[in-house]
């Protein structure tokens, strides 16, 4: 069984992270900064204090497009607070939270106020997981990995905020009173309409 309470304390905090980054730091910074969080989001509360644990390395695609934003996020709500544990210098803390048998990151561990786990999220939102699941044997990876990062543009980080206020026991309004007009197209249609 994890100790959370003792990860917590050794983990470090979104600045401190950046601060260590030495691949993508100015990615993390760029994306950071440019993140914009929709509005329904800014206005939940919870029961009580929420903690975000993050298994995350500098160098990862998927951590850079969702990490950043989820900084943003507790800067907004008063109840949360968010925390980084780097992947690789935690490997019993990984173990427990594989994908497919495989070390995929970024993982969310959602905490309450004791530091019990409440859910975890990751690597990616599961319509994003779903399509790179289906498609990873048949796609090359130079066609891949820029499709996974159209779909993050395009989503504008809506649905990995939503999963995880959803891991951390919150009730969330759905995807389909919150979307915009032009809502995010799915990877699929990116690849029939050859974007």
């Amino acid at each position: 069984m994890l100790d959370f309470k003792t990860l917590w304390g050794q983990a470090l905090t979104f600045p401190e992270f950046l601060a260590a980054s030495t691949k993508h730091k100015g990615l993390w910074e760029g994306i950071y900064a440019i993140a914009r969080i929709p509005a329904w989001a800014t206005e939940t509360r919870a029961p009580g204090p929420r903690r975000l644990l993050v298994l995350a390395e500098d160098w990862c695609g998927d951590a850079s497009s969702t990490i950043p934003l989820l900084a943003k996020l507790v800067d907004y709500l008063p109840d949360f607070d968010l925390r980084v544990l780097r992947r690789d210098e935690n490997p019993v803390v990984m173990d427990q939270y594989l994908t497919n048998g495989s070390r995929s990151i970024p993982i969310v561990i959602a905490l309450d106020q004791d530091y019990g786990e409440l859910g975890h999220w990751g690597p990616r939102p599961r319509e994003l997981q779903a399509w790179v699941m289906a498609n990873r044997s048949t796609v090359p990876k130079a066609e891949l990995y820029p499709k996974v990062r159209q779909w993050y543009a395009r989503d504008r980080g809506e649905s990995t905020v939503r999963e995880v206020l959803e891991a951390a026991g919150l009730t969330v309004p759905s995807a389909a009173s919150t979307a915009a007009p032009t809502d995010v197209a799915s990877p699929e249609l990116d690849q029939a309409s050859g974007a």
